[in-house]
This record gives C-alpha cells, structure tokens and sequence, in this order.
C-alpha cells in the first residue's frame, strides 16, 4: 500500500511545549473568544435557517441581518431574576452548570485549526497543544459534562428534573460507546491517537471516504451525544417539562445553553479533523494553488467544514420529529454498537494484511466498499423488522390501541389497561 504524501506544512508531536508563555496565552483566550461567537452566530444561523425551511423571516432587526439578536437575548437571560428552589441542594444546584460549561470549552485545546504560522513574530502551530492520546483526551474531558446534567438534575429538588438527568446520562453514555467504537478505526489507518498526526495522515485521502461506515456512525452519534433534534429526549417537553433544567433561571440556564451549543461545534470539530482532514483544502484544492494549505488560509477550510456540520445539526432539527426514547436507546445498544464492532474487526483484518503486502490498494478500497454496502442493508433491514414489530399494537374495544410489551408480551398477572369507549359507559377491565 502506497503511503500518504506529507505536506512540508503539517505538524508533529515534537512542535508543541515550545512555546512562550504570552503566546500560550493568546492562543488560550484565541480559543474562548472563538468559541462565544461562534455560539452566538450558530443560534443566529440555526433561527434563520429553520425560518428559512419553515417559509418565515426569522431574526432581522438587531444589527445587520439581526446578527445581534443572540447577544440581545443573552444579555435579556443574564438580567432575568436567579431563582433558586426551596429543596434543591444549593451549592451542587450552582457547580453543575460550570461543570457541563467548563469541559466544552477545554476540549477545544488538542483541536489543530491550521499548520505552523508566524505567530507575532513565533513559529507556532496553530493550536494550543497536543499529546500521544489527544482524542481520547476530548473523549474523557467531554465525559465529564454528564455529572453536570446529571447533577444539575438531581440537585434540583424535582422529579421532572431528576428524570430529565437520568434521560441525559444514559443517552450520553449509550452513545459515547458507539462514538468512542466509531474511532477505533481512525486509529488503526492513521497509526496515532494525536490529533495533528491524524490530519497528517489524511493529507493524500479523507477516513471519511475509506471508512465510511466509522463516519456514518460518528455523525448519528455526535448528534445523540449533544441531546439534539431528533434525539433531544432529556429536554421531551410532552414528559419532563423541560427536561434536566428545568429549574434552572438567568446566568445558570444560560451556561447550560452555552454548553449545548459549544459541544455542537466540538463534535463537528473532532469529526472534520478525524474524518474530513482537518485544516486541509477540501476537494484537493491544493492540486493546483500551491499556498491552500500555508499560512492562515487553512483556518478558512477548517470552519467552513465545522458549519457544514453545525449546518447538519439544523436541517435534522428543521426537519425530523423526536424519537420514542426505547426506540432511541435500543437504536443505539442493537444497531449502532454491533455494527461498530464488527466493523472494527473488518477494519483490523483488512488493514494487517495491507501493511504485510498481501493486498493492493485498489482492492482494499473495494473490499471497504462492499463491507460498506452489507453493513448499510443489515443496519435497514433491522429498523424495518423493528418498525413491523412495534406497529402491532394490541386493539381494545372502544379504546387506543396498545403496543406490546418490550419482552414480546404481556406479563403475566399484570392489571389491563384501562379503557373509556365514551364519557358515560363503564369502565371495561376492571371495576372504577
């Protein structure tokens, strides 16, 4: 198999820890400044678009296009009175949405946004550090911000809340385990765990292309991890209200907002430098300008590709409806988390006899593809038995019908459902 060509401009584990203490510094405030505009421009964009899908006008009075308007409803938030409940744990009631914010933002220090540049007159590259185990390191700090919603949950003093947090956490969970499967493959190509070594890696072809089933399943579930449209089951207004926040107000409501939004571009982040070479010019643009991949431009074709994805995040809020949460969760632990194991099997195989030169490169590609493809019919082939087994539904007289029970039955001894055929007849099923 023939190697990677490596662009003089990548970077190495060697280039970082050299740098001074004041550009350390820049690069870190670089990041949060970053980080807050790009929150408020995505909720700027995500109302546009979404008005846009649904034939309205949207935000277009505060500033130019009503770009303002995020910062106008920030600062109505942060005004608004702090209430506090009665019976909720007052001091945890106040750690758990720093605890949710404080991960979003750190995550963000292994992510490359470009090569090496003139940094004021430094030779740095464009991201803040990186290390050996970079992308388990943004997997273990992301982690982190589940005690935040659980905790913010709990400490609530409210049931709705609580259930809201226990929603969160085992979604969150559930789906970091086919995120974190979904990587083992990238690994195994790129041959590191770094984030800048994989972007090296991806310099001749994108994983996206040749582990298309890894990014398939990285992309459904980033968006379960974040809690969005159509998985934001912990914030299911028709049953919890308003989910793990309910009682929250001001400052702290909008620090878990803040978070919501912030983890949205880390995972589109980490997915366009794990599967979408990272800072590199897309459609090998560089084939013919010489200088896409030098300098600052880089930065260009990095966010260009984290919008696509936050871009991705809107159309699938603007246009799926929420799932039931069993078919949610079984979603993730019977279709998303075999089939990543498997793949990673396949993977293995496939790329220990390449590296002993046992395969070319053309037909390793056609053997990913054709994996692709049996993984693809497998994965439709199993929601369509689901779906045919879930729309039995057990009819009662007069009344709605009612699905089965997730064994494949009733239980035995179990009191029957209720059911009203009109507001004057009896009770069927039972005395009142």
């Amino acid at each position: 198999m023939n190697l990677p060509m490596i662009a003089t401009a990548d970077t190495d584990l060697s280039d970082f820890g050299h740098d001074v203490w004041w550009v350390i510094l820049i690069k870190t405030l670089m990041i949060f400044v970053i980080l807050v505009l790009l929150t408020l421009f995505n909720i700027w964009w995500e109302r546009r678009v979404v008005a846009r899908m649904q034939h309205r006008i949207g935000p277009n009075v505060h500033g130019p296009f009503g770009l303002l308007q995020s910062l106008a409803d920030g600062v109505k938030l942060a005004l608004k009175e702090d209430l506090t409940p009665k019976a909720a744990d007052k001091l945890v009631f106040l750690i758990a949405p720093v605890l949710a914010t404080v991960p979003a933002f750190v995550t963000f220090a292994v992510i490359p946004f470009g090569p090496e540049v003139n940094f004021f007159g430094q030779e740095t590259p464009l991201q803040l550090t990186d290390m050996p185990v970079a992308v388990l390191f943004v997997m273990a700090i992301a982690s982190i911000g589940i005690y935040g919603i659980v905790l913010g949950g709990w400490s609530s003093g409210s049931t709705y809340s609580l259930l809201g947090g226990l929603r969160s956490s085992a979604q969150m969970i559930s789906y970091e385990v086919a995120m974190g499967l979904a990587l083992v493959a990238v690994f195994l190509y790129a041959g590191s765990m770094s984030t800048s070594e994989i972007v090296k890696a991806q310099d001749d072809l994108w994983f996206g292309l040749i582990l298309a089933p890894s990014f398939v399943i990285y992309c459904i579930a980033m968006v379960g991890e974040t809690n969005r449209a159509p998985f934001d089951l912990p914030e299911a207004e028709g049953e919890l209200v308003g989910g793990f926040h309910t009682e929250y107000s001001s400052l702290k409501f909008a620090l878990f907002f803040l978070a919501e939004y912030i983890n949205m571009a880390t995972v589109s982040a980490l997915a366009t430098t794990l599967f979408l070479g990272g800072w590199h010019a897309p459609f090998w643009i560089d084939r013919v300008w010489a200088g896409a991949n030098e300098g600052y431009v880089p930065v260009i074709w990095f966010f260009g590709k984290v919008l696509f994805f936050i871009f991705v995040f809107i159309w699938l809020r603007g246009s799926l409806p929420r799932l039931r949460y069993d078919q949610f969760m079984a979603f993730g632990w019977k279709r998303l988390i075999p089939i990543a194991l498997v793949w990673i099997v396949a993977v293995a195989t496939i790329r220990s006899i390449s590296l002993e030169g046992g395969i070319d490169r053309k037909w390793l590609l056609i053997g990913i593809g054709v994996l692709a493809v049996i993984f693809l019919v497998l994965f439709f082939i199993g929601e369509s038995e689901d779906e045919s087994e879930t729309a039995e539904a057990v009819a009662t007289p007069g009344g709605f019908p009612v699905p089965p029970m997730p064994a494949g039955g009733a239980v035995r001894g179990a009191a029957q459902p209720l059911t009203f055929s009109s507001p004057s007849s009896t009770v069927s099923g039972g005395e009142a």
